[in-house]
Order: structure tokens, then C-alpha cells, then sequence
């Protein structure tokens, strides 16, 4: 099966060119979180989180929902590999709240490395509240700003971590090698993350999306604007409040009846 272009060009908003240069792939990388969110209902109410191209195509593209990383990163790969561009998927451990003399994470999270003329770039639309909404160069210590945060990647012989600045202070969020990553790979992954009894994704409501200059993002009942260091914070109070933040806000119509969910969230 391939990807239907045409399709996901009209569900991000994207009038423009169809080759694969560093112009195009910036306005894709920026478009992508604006239109679709960043959610994990599915693995929330129980539900299994298929990460074939159909089915993918038909909850992100066709369908009032968004996803997680194993989802949109494909997704986004598919599109670029489609209009030409040299991808290689790779996988990341997670690290944001990862303490040094803790176990390692495990390789949890799907990203894209890009070859271009102007350098090898990582491509991540897939990463929630944090996500870059542009394609980071992989150039070791080079601070690079972006629409909705300061980004860096620091490199350790083979390891590269992707670092963001928050009010100041540079905080990991992931670190991965070049190893290229294959579907048994994101099929074992992918069933840890959305099936395990000790996935985060499975005990907490988290959606983000990117919204002209903001980020939204909801954790369970807190849901958060956040402009440059500026944000604003209320608390969802009814089953009928979340129906609403998720449609309106987020764009996200719920696969069960919102009590379903409500049930499952933390109230604190």
C-alpha cells in the first residue's frame, strides 16, 4: 500500500512544492503538529494501536484523532520517502524523567534521520509537548531555535541526545544512535508502549498540539497554553469539559463515550 500524498498534504495544509529539498521538508515538519495531535486514547481505554500504513492512514489522515510517536513518525517517513527524500527510521530511549543509577530506558520512541545536501537532519513530529516543530541539523552543540523552543544535540562516540532549553535550563529528552530500525523493531516497541502494565501511556490522558504560536498540551485534567515562557493553566472538571477540550481544542473526536475515558484518568 502506498501512502495516499494528496490526502495527507489536505489534512496538514500543505500547498507547495513536491521535492525533496530542505524547504519543503521545514514547511511539512511545521505543519504536521499544527494540524494533527499527539494523543494516546487508544492506549488508554485497552484499545490495540495498529501501526500498519492503512490503519495509520486512516486514524491520523482520514479520521478526527491523532496518535503517538510510533504514528506519526511513520507517517511523516512515509510522506517524505514518498516525495523522494533519503530516510532512515531510527528508535530513541527516553530520558526526560529518567534519573542516572535507574535502569535504562528501553528504545520506547520512533524518530526519522534525512540526508540533505545542507546535512544529515533529524525529523520528530511525534514527541507530545516537547516535539520540535522544526528539523534539527545533527551537528554536535549547535543550538537551534525553533517557532516553539531552543533545541541542541549533543554527541558521546555513538550515542547523540537531543537536549531542549526550558526556562533557561537544558534538559534531555532522548538518546539514540544511527542504527537503522525495521517493523520488528517498532512491532515490539510499539506492543511495550501501548500494552505493557507499566507503560506511562496506559494510566495517564496526555494530548499536545501545536497552535500558531502555542503549545496545548493535557495531562489528565491539566490542561496548559504555553507561550515562549509565558503559559496559562486550568483544571477540566466534568466528563463534558474533557468531551469539549478534546473536540474543540485538540480536534480529537473519542473512540468511546467520554465517560470511559474519564473513568481512567487520574483526578488529581
Amino acid at each position: 500500500m502506498k501512502l495516499d500524498l494528496n490526502a495527507y498534504f489536505t489534512r496538514i495544509g500543505y500547498v507547495g512544492a513536491h521535492e525533496p529539498t530542505y524547504s519543503v521538508l521545514s514547511s511539512l515538519h511545521e505543519l504536521h503538529p499544527s494540524a494533527i495531535p499527539f494523543e494516546n486514547l487508544d492506549p488508554l481505554l485497552g484499545r490495540t494501536v495498529h501501526i500498519d500504513l492503512a490503519s495509520i492512514e486512516a486514524k491520523l489522515v482520514r479520521g478526527r484523532r491523532g496518535g503517538y510517536c510510533y504514528e506519526h513518525n511513520s507517517l511523516f517517513c512515509q510522506a517524505l520517502a514518498a516525495l523522494g527524500f533519503n530516510t532512515t527510521p531510527l528508535a530513541a530511549r527516553v530520558i526526560l524523567r529518567w534519573q542516572e543509577g535507574q535502569p535504562r530506558p528501553a528504545l520506547t520512541h520512533r524518530l526519522t534521520l534525512v540526508e540533505l545536501p545542507e546535512g544529515v537532519f533529524i525529523a520528530d513530529v511525534g514527541f507530545g509537548g516537547q516535539s520540535p516543530t522544526s528539523p534539527l541539523k545533527l551537528e554536535h552543540g549547535l543550538e537551534q531555535s525553533t517557532s516553539h523552543g531552543t533545541y541542541r544535540i549533543l554527541q558521546s562516540e555513538e550515542i547523540h541526545e537531543l537536549q531542549w532549553n526550558s526556562e533557561g535550563t537544558w534538559s534531555g529528552l532522548y538518546r539514540f544512535t544511527l542504527e537503522p530500525q525495521g517493523p520488528v523493531d517498532f512491532a515490539m516497541s510499539n506492543w511495550f508502549t501501548s500494552a505493557h502494565p507499566s507503560s506511562h501511556f496506559r494510566h495517564n490522558l496526555l494530548a499536545s498540539k501545536v497552535e500558531g504560536d502555542a503549545r496545548l498540551n493535557l495531562l489528565n485534567t491539566r490542561l496548559t497554553m504555553r507561550r515562549s515562557v509565558k503559559s496559562e493553566e486550568r483544571t477540566v472538571s466534568t466528563p463534558e469539559d474533557l468531551d469539549r477540550v478534546l473536540r474543540e481544542q485538540f480536534g480529537i473526536d473519542p473512540p468511546e463515550p467520554i465517560n470511559a475515558l474519564w473513568e481512567r484518568i487520574p483526578k488529581t
